[in-house]
């Protein structure tokens, strides 16, 4: 499926699977089981969506070479910090069943982030992780971690899709060397993505869906992408974007579509921040 190389030289592949919202643990189990099948080795949980431990199940059961998957999990906010960052890491360690994790983020920009990232630090010192980033950070708050770090986060994974693109954010990760990686690339579904005209007609051209022309601009922008499904034929679909390739013409398009906003919350509204993350920044009192 293709793969980048992050900054510390690990390979990574370009196109995975999430499980973000996935809550039912028999049926996250068997999407994970359905895109291990259909070719996908990066697969992206977080502690945050309680589905670890379904994840880890999933990938014991297929008995794939550990070497050859791409696991991906993350801290909450309410252990970031660098105590509660280190027992978090061991728990997504526990829950998945495995030895070492591919790829371990801070979920969000909240809470002792140089503490956390000190924990990070020292379990990929360890040999436990081997990359660690963060997701969810602006780019000045991932600027003022690098100059406090030792260690330079390798990815940060924010929210890409068409109406929000993302542009100065992806910028100045690659003048970085820190990879972007996207969540939500469908936008869960908004501005009707998957029968937008806009997007339909270069479908058309190459018989593909609105989905896989979505993932294959979000690929052609050098970005990660991890789409999430439940249904088995959607999982298999979105993994088949390596046959056609968009003209400059045709990602001009896309790059039309773009709103310049979340199509969710804005992570720095004080009242979104009390709302989603104030009980878990609470818990770190």
């Amino acid at each position: 499926m293709g793969t980048v190389k992050l900054n510390n030289g690990i390979e990574m592949p370009q196109l995975g699977f999430g499980v973000f919202q996935i809550t039912d643990l028999k049926q996250c189990e068997q999407a994970v089981i359905d895109a291990l099948d259909a070719g996908y080795r990066l697969i992206d949980t977080a502690a945050a969506y309680q589905n670890e431990s379904a994840v880890g199940r999933a990938i014991k059961r297929r008995g794939i070479d550990r070497k050859e998957l791409f696991i991906t999990s993350k801290l909450w906010v309410s252990d970031a910090n660098y105590e509660r960052a280190k027992k978090g890491i061991e728990t997504s360690l526990n829950n998945l069943g495995v030895d070492y994790l591919d790829l371990y983020l801070l979920h969000q920009p909240y809470g002792d982030i140089a503490g956390a990232w000190r924990a990070l630090e020292e379990a990929y010192t360890a040999g436990k992780i081997r990359a660690i980033g963060v997701s969810n950070f602006y780019t000045d708050q991932l600027k003022k971690l690098e100059l406090l770090s030792d260690i330079k986060p390798v990815i940060n994974q924010i929210e890409v899709n068409p109406w929000c693109q993302q542009n100065s954010a992806v910028d100045f990760a690659r003048s970085e060397d820190i990879q972007i990686e996207a969540w939500a690339p469908f936008a869960e579904g908004k501005h009707d993505i998957f029968t937008n005209a806009t997007i339909k007609k270069i479908a058309d051209k190459y018989n593909k869906s609105n989905a896989q022309v979505t993932l294959r601009w979000l690929l052609q922008r050098g970005i990660v992408v991890i789409p999430k499904s439940v249904h088995k034929n959607r999982i298999e679909e979105n993994s088949d974007v390596f046959d056609f390739e968009l003209t400059n013409t045709e990602m001009a398009f896309m790059n039309e579509l773009d709103t310049g906003k979340s199509q969710f919350f804005d992570h720095r509204d004080p009242v979104a921040i009390e709302q989603i993350f104030g009980t878990s920044l609470a818990q770190l009192k």
